[in-house]
């Protein structure tokens, strides 16, 4: 997702990441505000997935965000 798109509907993403992965405090979540690499970093920390899997499920989860 462009950087752009995801900072302009950071309110909405951030709803969905606190829905989706519920380990992720507030704090973390106002950490990532537009920094797309920082959630897949947190979902490695938190989850314990491998740097491609974190990628793959925030590239899935950020799908349901597009235009």
């Amino acid at each position: 997702m462009d950087e752009n798109i995801w900072k302009g509907k950071w309110k909405e993403i951030k709803g969905g990441i606190k829905e989706q992965w519920g380990k992720l405090t507030d704090d973390e979540i106002a950490e990532i505000e537009g920094k797309q690499e920082k959630l897949a970093g947190l979902l490695q920390k938190k989850y314990g997935y491998s740097k491609d899997e974190a990628e793959e499920h925030y590239k899935r989860f950020l799908d349901k965000y597009k235009e």
